[in-house]
Formats: C-alpha cells, structure tokens, sequence
C-alpha cells in the first residue's frame, strides 16, 4: 500500500509539486511502514511535523482496502472535536488523490444510547470499511473492530482506560496507533513510551525530532509549499527561530523530552528492598606512589591481592550458570567498577560480587579484569565504558574474548536513555539483585533525570565517587540481555571527562 504513495497529485499538494515528488516525506513513510507490520505502535514526536497528515492516508489505505488485502474500519480517537473535523477533512483529500471510491465526510451520531450521544465525523468508502473520527471516551470503542489511532494522546483525560479498550480490539486483528508530543514526565503516555522502549509490552516506538522531521526534508517541503527559496542558511535561521518561539518548553514540544522531570530517579525504598548483606564489594586502592613500582612487583602484588579476594569467590560461582559483567572505568579521579552477573535458573540475574578499584594503574586494571573473566562461569558477554582513557581498557578486553563477546560502549545521552530505564525496569521486577552497601546506594541515588534522561550529572560529585557503580551495573544489565553479539553503540554527544592516560603513556608505557 505505501507504494502508492510515492507520486503527487496537485489536487492534495498544489501546483508546485512536480509528478515525482514524494507525497510523504521518510519518517512520514516510516510511521506506515511500522504500522503496517506492528499490531501497536507508540510514537513520540515534534509538533508540527505532519503527522496526522501522514495517518490520515494510512487511514484511506486501511479502510478502502478490501479485507483480503488488510482492509478495516478505522477509529480516529482526539481529545477535541475540531481535531477530529480536521482529520475526516484530510481523510477525504486523500480519498480523493487515490481515486478511493467514498461517501461525503459527513457528521453522525455515533453512540445511540440516550444519554451518551457522541456526534463523530465518518467516511465509508466501497470496501464497506469506513473511517470514523470522534472523541476520546472509552465506551466509544465497545464492541467496534478495527484500526485505532489514539493522536495527541498525552492530552487525553483517561488514556489509560482509552487504551483498554483499544487493546481489546487486538484480539480480533485490530491495530492500535498512540502518537503524541510529551505532556510531562509522569503522564500515561510517558508510561506507554517506556515500556516499549525497554521492552516491557510487545508495542514498536516510533521518534522524531523536530531535527529528525529536518533533516528528512521538512524544511524544505515547508518551503515547496510557500513558494519559498531554500537555503541552509535559511533552514538554520528557521529552525532557531522555531525554538525560540518555544523558549523552555522547546525540549518538549520539539525534542521529544518530557517536562517536569528532575529528580533522583530510583527510589531510595527500590535500592533497600533489592540490597542484599550477603554480596560483597571488594576494594582495592593504591597511593599514588604505587604507580613508580617496577612491573614485577606490581604484578606480583596485584595477583596476591586477586588470589586473596577473588579467587574463593570466583571458585565458589555456580559453574552451569551464564556469566556477564559491565565496567565503568576511572583512573586518578573516578573509580573503576567491575560489576559481574550469573544468569539464575529463574531468569534473575544474581551480582555474585562487585569490584571497586580507586588509584590503580592501567595494567593492573587490564590484570584484576583478566583474572575474573576467566574464570567467570560460562561467560556470554561484557560491556566496558569506552570513554576516554576507559577506551584502552574496552579495547584489550575484546582482543582478549573477541567483538562477539566484549562491547565498547560509549555512554551518551542516547545510550543513556536507552539502558538506564531497562536497568531500572530490572530492578522493578526484582530481576536484579545489589550489594547491601552505602556508597554503592549513594552511586545509584545520584541518577538524576536531565534533559528528559536518566544519567549521571557530569559535574556533580558525592565525596570522592561520581555514580561509578551506577553506570557498572546499568552496563551489566545490558551485557546480559546479549547473547554474544556485539551491540549498535555510536559515539554522539559529549564525553564524560576522564584521567590523563596519555600523560601517562608519555611517562614511559
């Protein structure tokens, strides 16, 4: 179906439009494509970005389809009338530019219970589908089938029960479709964003940025259809004046960042009830003096310390159990963290211990990880913060165990927001266990939502940590949910500072 919509008509476009224009521009066709194939797709967007213009044709696809092809009737759910006016409107441009045999848009009365009359706008087309668009109230959708599309659903009254009852439409072969800006951190939309983007309930997200839709075309398709020059000059000047005219609510409106959302993000109560007295935190720290010893010793003294603290730990693991570990590094200033995992019979993952270093020079640090990953029961996978000085460490970790195996992360916003909220998600579940410990408390306490994400303030510090075990054990959790194969993480963003480790290749490494 979406072939068809690769050439325009300027009976729904205009003049300007040559008869090789795209009528959707790619994100635009990447929201039908995922709804085509996913019976629930969640998509978080910009303003402004045409998106109802986009699912006003998906809608004409659907339900002028024969049911053979995919057809259904299909339920435009807003939480005004006049958005719903402005939808059949569009719907029936579109009928008109696909040659879609259809009724007038024409205003009904939907619900014919006496005391619950809802007026709706509706279309129906030859198939003997139709499209109807009405308000957002749950008995609405009582004993209907078909494709529901839930827009603006953050500014919903009830979008929790709305979304009940769009579910129950799955059972049949229905879709459902929920897309919206943010309407603040704690909104029920923001709840349904996060539980599929960490996989909690079976539903495809779907992005877009206000820089995102830009970088597709829609500047210039703003242009087109003003009759306006394009420049990047022009698009930059556009593009800030758009976010000025939003000021502070341009995170949200634009960049898909719910407001409202500063704060520790795991729970204090969280952390207590899945600490456990039993699991320790092996510390090792070195003085700074301790970096001019010669190799020999060091080593040796590194190894003794392994064979004192590691080894009864390492012999006593259970050897049928899957094994994962996740490292945040530092050097002279932050400490490093190596946090390893078992993967239970019941699926939990179980932190058999965790490994604090502070002050340890590099090749000790490369010593102490070598040492516990190979004798780490069946090991699956690691994932080692790659940023700057940590990016020697990662690096020799996956010569050692290989790219299927080792994952050189480097911690963005981006990252950020997708593995934190899984890692808090796991703790939630009572999939993941902890260290009944103060300063790994305190590492997890300093989570702080910013901008939208769950991360550590680069710029805040608690006493001598920085929330270094925090980021070990989000990196731990996400090494267990592979299975060998290595990870899509790219470098964007701003790096977390980190030691001097090329000063200290020049002093002799």
């Amino acid at each position: 179906m979406i072939a068809v919509l690769d050439k325009a008509g300027p009976s729904i476009l205009g003049e300007k439009f040559g008869p090789d224009t795209k009528l959707l521009l790619d994100y635009q066709q990447n929201l039908l494509a995922t709804t085509a194939i996913s019976q629930v797709v969640i998509c978080e967007k910009s303003r402004r970005i045409g998106f109802t213009w986009a699912i006003a044709a998906d809608a004409v696809l659907t339900a002028a389809s024969q049911k053979s092809a995919g057809g259904m009737d299909v339920y435009y759910i807003a939480y005004e009338k006049e958005m719903t006016r402005e939808f059949i409107d569009t719907c029936a441009q579109w009928a008109r530019l696909f040659d879609k045999a259809c009724s007038v848009a024409e205003e009904v009365v939907f619900d014919d219970s006496p005391d619950n009359r809802i007026l709706a706008f509706r279309i129906t087309f030859a198939s003997g589908f139709e499209i109807v668009a009405l308000s957002s109230r749950p008995r609405n959708l009582r004993g209907r089938q078909g494709y529901v599309i839930i827009d603006e659903a953050a500014f919903h009254d009830d979008l929790e029960e709305v979304m009940k009852a769009a579910l129950a439409l799955l059972i049949w072969g229905g879709k459902v479709l929920v897309i919206s800006t943010h309407n603040g951190v704690d909104n029920y939309y923001n709840q349904l964003v996060t539980e599929a983007r960490t996989k909690k309930k079976p539903y495809e997200l779907i992005t877009v940025t206000f820089d995102q839709a830009l970088e597709d075309g829609l500047y210039r398709r703003i242009c087109m259809i003003s009759g306006t020059d394009w420049s990047p000059e022009a698009e930059a000047k556009w593009r800030q004046g758009i976010i000025d005219f939003y000021g502070d609510g341009a995170d949200e409106e634009l960049f898909c960042i719910p407001r409202n959302s500063g704060g520790k993000y795991i729970p204090l109560t969280l952390i207590e009830a899945r600490a456990k007295p039993d699991i320790p935190v092996l510390r090792w720290s070195c003085d700074d003096s301790y970096v001019h010893l010669s190799d020999h010793v060091r080593h040796a003294d590194c190894l003794a310390w392994c064979e004192r603290e590691l080894r009864p730990l390492l012999q006593a693991l259970p050897q049928d159990r899957r094994s994962y570990f996740g490292q945040d590094f530092g050097r002279s200033g932050d400490l490093t963290v190596i946090w390893p995992l078992l993967l239970m019979p019941n699926l939990q993952r179980h932190t058999p211990a965790l490994v604090e270093l502070r002050n340890v020079p590099f090749r000790q640090q490369e010593q102490i990880l070598f040492y516990l990953v190979d004798r780490l029961p069946r090991f699956v996978h690691g994932a080692l913060d790659a940023r700057g000085n940590g990016q020697y460490l990662a690096e020799v970790a996956m010569q050692r165990y290989g790219t299927a195996r080792i994952s050189q992360v480097m911690l963005t916003e981006r990252i950020y927001g997708e593995a934190m909220p899984k890692f808090k998600a796991a703790l939630d579940d009572d999939q993941l266990d902890l260290p009944a410990d103060e300063l790994v408390r305190d590492d997890l306490r300093a989570i702080e939502v910013i901008r939208g994400v769950p991360r550590i303030p680069d710029n805040t510090k608690q006493g001598d940590r920085h929330g270094d075990s925090a980021v070990a054990g989000m990196l731990a959790w996400h090494a267990s949910l592979q299975e060998g194969g290595p990870i899509e993480f790219k470098a964007l963003g701003q790096a977390r500072s980190s030691s001097g480790i090329g000063d200290y290749f020049g002093g002799g490494w």
